[in-house]
């Protein structure tokens, strides 16, 4: 499935490279507007990072996010900087069917292993963010990429594993913001480990191309933020590829 992604702060369209504040691309595009033509496209999913929200949890941009929901035309999973089971029910309570969890699921994952009871699997993704040292070593990034965990992935999904965990969005940072291209290697190697997973990948796509060579990997997402907003393709386009496997 393709899932396009919205990066949002004070309710404009943004984009981070490699997850730096500093590095912000801003679109001058409508939030609704944007997510409109991603339904006519055909999307059934969209993908909100409150980037807004992961600074500060108080000013959380619920009511743009609500507004999005009550469009009825897509389906929404949202993330940033949750923090607390209230933060789950607030995102829920506005329209939105999967609430991402990023750096808490490593931070105390006893508390989202929880969510994951309280909520339901179809009702959380965790999104791990990894850097891959020189020996293939799959570790875990935290505080919006800035810390290394030292948690590796597999550590991490099996022991979510033990509460039904359904979906993760893993994102290969040193791909993510560069058009280059998914690390194809990596989603193949974590779909076949892990087939009870829907794994959802995130960084690098820069053309068709890159979707076509995801296929192989079996992945059950495709994340796809600044190469639409930049008109690299079409939703249409890019759904068109993803179908003709």
């Amino acid at each position: 499935m393709i899932i396009p992604a919205i990066d949002l702060i004070e309710g404009k369209v943004v984009r981070l490279y490699q997850g730096d504040y500093a590095q912000k691309t801003e679109y001058k595009l409508d939030p609704v507007e944007v997510l409109q033509t991603y339904a006519k496209g055909g999307a059934k999913w969209l993908h909100i990072v409150d980037l807004t929200g992961a600074k500060d949890p108080d000013a959380r941009q619920l009511e743009l996010i609500k507004k999005m929901a009550d469009t009825g035309l897509m389906k929404f999973q949202a993330g940033g900087g949750i923090r607390s089971k209230k933060d789950v029910e607030q995102l829920l309570a506005n329209g939105v069917d999967r609430v991402v969890i990023g750096s808490l699921a490593v931070k105390q994952p006893e508390i989202v292993k929880n969510w994951i009871e309280t909520f339901g699997p179809e009702a959380i993704v965790l999104a791990l963010d990894i850097n891959i040292d020189e020996n293939g070593n799959k570790f875990i990034a935290t505080h919006g990429w800035q810390e290394n965990s030292g948690v590796s992935l597999e550590d991490t999904v099996d022991d979510f594993l033990k509460v039904g965990l359904r979906h993760v969005l893993c994102t290969d940072i040193s791909r993510d913001g560069t058009l280059q291209g998914s690390n194809v290697d990596l989603y193949k190697e974590v779909c076949d480990k892990y087939p009870q997973i829907v794994w959802q990948s995130s960084g690098g796509i820069g053309g068709i191309s890159d979707i076509e060579a995801l296929k192989p990997a079996n992945v059950g997402g495709v994340i796809l933020g600044r190469a639409l907003l930049e008109g690299k393709f079409t939703i249409e386009e890019a759904i068109a590829c993803w179908q003709d496997a």
